[in-house]
């Protein structure tokens, strides 16, 4: 029996946060899970909070997980990941960029973004198994900062029973044919950074 996995998805609208719980979904079906999937927008076109829930399991009967239910929180941005970090089992395990999109009350002068260790400590306070990714930056020295999705699945990829080979079956479909080499080499970068990050 295949064990069940609750992902939740998370970032800021144009971030590309769809379109990996899209590749995300399929992979899940390819792999033989039941798969459902929902998505919250909110103002996603102006830079609002976008998130999507996708799990897995052998029959899946709601798309969504609860608080304190998902297993895996991939975080795109990371006051986003902050804001759904209660929704993340304890224990569970954060894959997070270390990108920063300050949100209005921030650039208005109304707020602080927190630092690097304020987000570490509140992280910590649900489960010590974290992964920055300075996903962005690693998609800008491939020539192509939208890639960092990619960037992100591929870190993901390395912790899920599922051949690397499905990944890189489903990935072209959801790309632009002009943007699929370097999307796949995003994904590959991520999946090399989290497999060390895993040996040590």
């Amino acid at each position: 029996m295949k064990e069940p996995i609750n992902f939740m998805l998370v970032g800021v609208g144009g971030q590309g946060t769809l379109l990996a719980a899209n590749i995300l979904a399929e992979v899940g079906l390819l792999a033989g899970y039941d798969v459902k999937k929902s998505e919250i927008h909110g103002m996603a076109q102006r830079g609002g909070s976008v998130s999507s829930h996708v799990r897995w399991g052998e029959q899946v009967f709601s798309p969504m997980a609860g608080k304190g239910e998902v297993d895996i929180l991939l975080g795109f941005e990371m006051v986003e990941a902050l804001r759904h970090i209660e929704f993340l089992r304890q224990g569970g395990r954060a894959i997070l960029s270390t990108h920063q999109i300050p949100p209005v009350a921030v650039t208005s002068g109304g707020a602080e973004y927190p630092s690097q260790a304020r987000f570490i400590g509140v992280v910590e306070q649900v489960t010590k198994d974290y992964l920055l990714v300075p996903a962005v930056e690693i998609a800008q020295q491939l020539g192509n900062a939208r890639a960092h999705n990619l960037v992100m699945l591929g870190a993901l990829s390395v912790f899920l029973p599922v051949e690397e080979d499905i990944w890189l079956q489903v990935t072209p479909r959801h790309v632009p044919a002009k943007a699929r080499e370097v999307n796949l080499e995003a994904f590959r970068r991520g999946r090399a950074l989290a497999g060390q990050a895993r040996k040590r």
